[in-house]
């Protein structure tokens, strides 16, 4: 049975909380559990212009609770080929319940499929996370 961290996964981050899975010539990308503290539930997922070619930074996605309000960035440039059809269908808290796994937000090409520049290995992130932005 293929578990989740897997081998396989060519797993990065932001600096901004976001992720990307490698896969060959295309990505699934995400936001990392730790963007959304606070939420309790997700009452909205937009996706801006859900197809077509966006520039690394980009948003391409801003998630709502209440009166906050949090944007998903590409990770890297590429083109967004679909967006995960469980966000449209209102399958919403899939990503505060799988937020680095199976809630992946949009599956884009890379325009530059091993270019990694600006990311995070996993262990790069946690350390990130653990120093700067560890809980009060």
């Amino acid at each position: 049975m293929k578990t989740l961290q897997s081998p396989k996964r060519d797993l990065y981050y932001t600096k901004d909380h976001e992720w990307i899975d490698f896969q060959g010539t295309v990505a699934y990308i995400g936001i990392c559990r730790f963007k959304l503290t606070g939420f309790k539930q997700i009452q909205e997922v937009s996706f801006k212009e859900p197809s077509g070619f966006k520039k690394q930074g980009e948003v391409i996605a801003t998630v709502k609770y209440k009166d906050y309000l949090i944007e998903a960035h590409m990770p890297v440039d590429g083109k967004v080929l679909q967006v995960n059809e469980k966000l449209i269908t209102g399958d919403l808290n899939i990503l505060l319940d799988s937020a680095e796994s199976s809630a992946w937000l949009a599956l884009i090409v890379p325009s530059q499929p091993h270019e990694r520049k600006g990311l995070l290995l996993p262990k790069q992130y946690q350390l990130n996370g653990k120093s700067k932005y560890a809980k009060q």
